[in-house]
């Protein structure tokens, strides 16, 4: 994939859906550092969808646009890294937002991704601050939601609970 010959390689086994016309995706991603903890983003107080959560990286993709390449456009665009390899689905999710966009089908990836992992360049306009987080963070990431919204969390713990070798 790529414009300018950046490849990314996909792990065998790993799905990505292709969506049908009228179909809304988004797409999500895990990153873990070198000390194995996960990536998230707190959301700005003004966004209209979880506003003041943690959220990992990822957002819609456009029409057109495949999965894969909507993934790497919003690490790049969230972070200012870029997209090396796609480990593992970690799952889809159906879900409605308080925005009248209806239905959403989101594909959530553990990714792994080049850039200064210490240095991430954040959309100041959307996310006010980053952490990592490990096994004893995993509360943090329930902050500001209800029992049943919990996407953020469980997704994060999944991917902590099972890290790929990362040699």
């Amino acid at each position: 994939m790529s414009d300018d010959g950046h490849r990314v390689t996909v792990d065998d086994g790993v799905g990505i859906p292709a969506p049908a016309d009228g179909e809304v995706w988004t797409v999500g991603a895990v990153i873990l550092n070198r000390n194995g903890h996960a990536f998230a983003q707190k959301r700005s107080l003004d966004r209209r969808l979880f506003p003041d959560c943690w959220d990992i990286v990822g957002g819609h993709v456009e029409p057109g646009e495949s999965l894969l390449d909507a993934l790497a456009r919003e690490v790049e665009e969230e972070t200012n890294w870029r997209l090396r390899r796609v480990r593992r689905l970690l799952g889809i999710t159906n879900w409605t937002g308080d925005d009248g966009a209806g239905m959403r089908h989101e594909a959530d990836y553990l990714i792994e991704v080049d850039g200064d992992l210490d240095h991430p360049t954040l959309e100041r306009s959307k996310h006010t601050a980053y952490a990592w987080f490990g096994p004893a963070d995993l509360p943090r990431l329930k902050e500001n939601r209800t029992p049943g919204e919990y996407l953020i969390h469980d997704l994060i713990a999944k991917a902590l609970q099972d890290p790929p070798d990362m040699a």
